[in-house]
């Protein structure tokens, strides 16, 4: 029997899953440095409208184009619409993926290499110089590698085992250990003294420093964040039954999303102002910031390596989607068993990922952009390739996708009046493809 007639086991199975592929990296590690280089409370608004307004729009429309199809991104395009070039947006889905993975994989290990060194007590109570360790970590090659390799290995091991065995069952344990350690966190960080300035430069916003770039950066992290742009909500929404209500199920993966973006900031930006750091510092603001701050606070070795765990849960979830959107595409015809496409594709993947996790050390001095092999990868993924994977999923679902069955997944098990659906599709019709073409020109110096 082919492997991809699996579906999740339940509705709650599916949205955590779902939460799991959009809470990661972009909610902890990006979000919060982004914000404290953008302006704080401005850019989080921003963010929070980008999200609501084009993001959620977004998520319902891959939901439907899996359901709608019952295939994985790039079969799910050619069945949908066969007869036009619409099949490329699912195959720039899979390259999309593979070129994120070949980042954030690099980052998945970095965190596996600070939590094992947390629990041992080797960051803390090392006594390091934070920036200096940091530093030392990516600029090591072979711990660089070697975080990579278990990081590729953690994501072999849990995709090779299916959907409901391997993907559904880890979220189930993952995504309510992922909350319950940021509520924790977050309650130590308020209750330092001088917290409230953080919560202030967070939640208060001033517009003085939000620039075209500021706008294109808030736009890609509300796709990265929710894990759109590349159909990996396409292949995940193939598996879903159809007693599930599409806008209900993207309506709670956003609202988690905003939320645990809410508890990033909440937990960071308070304990760096009570110590007095600098809010910009950068994609260092986790490695380098949060241990000096932690090493100040009692029991600050645990409160750390509850915050890495947290982090590798949330690194781990968002990888599997990606993952998934890859392997999906290769045993769709059944030909290949799904570990043994697993394991090549982690192998390529890894390989991938080589030059990323070099950028700091070996190769250091290669550059994309004018950035490093690392950053400029992110770049490329995050503030151009996702936006324009949007943009062209959009145009798919006003204009190629067969209306009558856009409809039916829009309203099956859902509640509401017609003019629910006449917003949605106003908002992917002129809402969403305008907001991505005018931030881009903007970026640009156009307008």
């Amino acid at each position: 029997m082919n492997e991809k007639t699996e579906q999740w086991s339940s509705k709650l199975g599916f949205i955590l899953s779902s939460a799991g592929a959009a809470i990661g990296l972009g909610a902890i590690w990006k979000f919060p440095y982004v914000t404290g280089m953008s302006g704080g409370g401005a850019f989080f608004l921003i963010f929070v409208a980008f999200t609501v307004l084009i993001g959620l729009p977004m998520l319902i429309s891959e939901f439907i184009i899996g359901r709608g199809a019952g295939k994985e991104a790039i079969s799910a395009y050619k069945k949908l619409a066969p007869e036009s070039l619409s099949v490329w947006i699912g195959r720039l889905g899979v390259v999309g993926c593979f070129l994120l993975l070949s980042f954030y994989s690099v980052v998945g290990g970095w965190v596996l290499v600070y939590s094992v060194m947390s629990v041992f007590g080797k960051v803390i109570g090392g006594g390091a110089d934070y920036p200096v360790l940091f530093e030392t970590v990516i600029g090591t090659p072979w711990i660089t590698i070697v975080g990579l390799v278990a990081f590729t290995l953690a994501n072999i091991f849990v995709v090779s085992s299916g959907i409901q065995a391997g993907i559904e069952k880890a979220n189930k344990y993952m995504m309510p250990l992922l909350f319950i350690f940021f509520v924790i966190l977050v309650i130590r960080a308020l209750t330092l003294d001088g917290a409230w300035e953080g919560v202030k430069f967070f939640l208060a916003p001033d517009f003085s420093n939000i620039t075209g770039e500021s706008l294109l950066y808030a736009l890609g992290q509300s796709f990265f964040s929710l894990a759109v742009g590349f159909s990996c909500m396409v292949t995940y929404s193939s598996y879903l039954k159809k007693d599930v209500s599409l806008p209900s199920s993207a309506g709670t993966v956003v609202g988690l999303n905003i939320f645990v973006s809410l508890l990033a900031g909440l937990a960071i930006f308070p304990v760096v102002f009570a110590f007095g750091y600098e809010p910009a510092e950068g994609p260092g603001l986790l490695f380098i910031v949060l241990p000096s701050i932690f090493s100040q606070i009692p029991l600050g070795e645990l409160f750390l390596a509850l915050f890495l765990l947290l982090f590798l849960f949330a690194t781990l979830t968002s990888s599997f989607s990606l993952y998934e959107i890859v392997v999906a595409a290769a045993t769709e015809s059944g030909k290949r068993s799904r570990k043994w496409v697993t394991w090549m594709s982690g192998v390529v993947i890894f390989i991938a990922a080589i030059p990323a996790a070099l950028s700091s050390s070996s190769l250091s001095t290669f550059t994309i952009f004018n950035k490093s092999i690392f950053d400029g990868t992110d770049y490329l993924v995050s503030n151009l390739l996702l936006p324009f994977g949007s943009f062209l999923i959009a145009l798919f679902i006003v204009h190629k996708m067969d209306k009558k069955l856009v409809k039916e997944e829009f309203y099956l098990n859902t509640k509401g009046s017609p003019s629910l659906y006449r917003t949605w599709r106003l908002l992917m019709k002129w809402v969403v493809p305008f907001t991505i073409a005018i931030v881009f020109l903007n970026m640009l110096g156009f307008i």
